[in-house]
């Protein structure tokens, strides 16, 4: 592997573009996650009060619920366009952490994560 990697200024243009129009989509999703928690509308009964505050937790509070998921990408793609930004000696540096905290977000790729096994 070579000690270093360049790319056409239009790429990494494109590619900076491409992170930033992501991470916009991100942010907006972000925001509306917070409405997420406002579950009404279950009833009174113990059960349904137990199925609201199941609700609520997949929606935030966890590591695995969906505000902080949407975190965890935020962050990974931040890295990723800081990376891009600042040249090929710094992508490399941050390519193989960007994979591993995006692996550990996929239940499917094998590789050991918070939520595995969670309910």
């Amino acid at each position: 592997m070579p000690e270093f990697s360049r790319l056409e200024p239009h790429v990494v243009a494109e590619i900076l573009r491409i992170c930033e129009t992501m991470l916009d989509e991100f942010d907006q999703s972000y925001k509306h996650s917070f409405r997420l928690t406002d579950v009404h509308g279950f009833g009174d009964f113990d059960s349904a009060q137990q199925l609201a505050a199941g609700y609520r937790r997949k929606a935030a509070g966890t590591p695995e619920s969906a505000r902080e998921r949407m975190q965890q990408f935020i962050d990974a793609l931040t890295q990723l366009r800081d990376a891009f930004a600042t040249g090929g000696a710094a992508f490399l540096d941050t390519e193989s952490d960007w994979a591993r905290q995006l692996a550990a977000t996929d239940p499917d790729s094998g590789a050991p994560n918070s939520h595995q096994g969670a309910q």
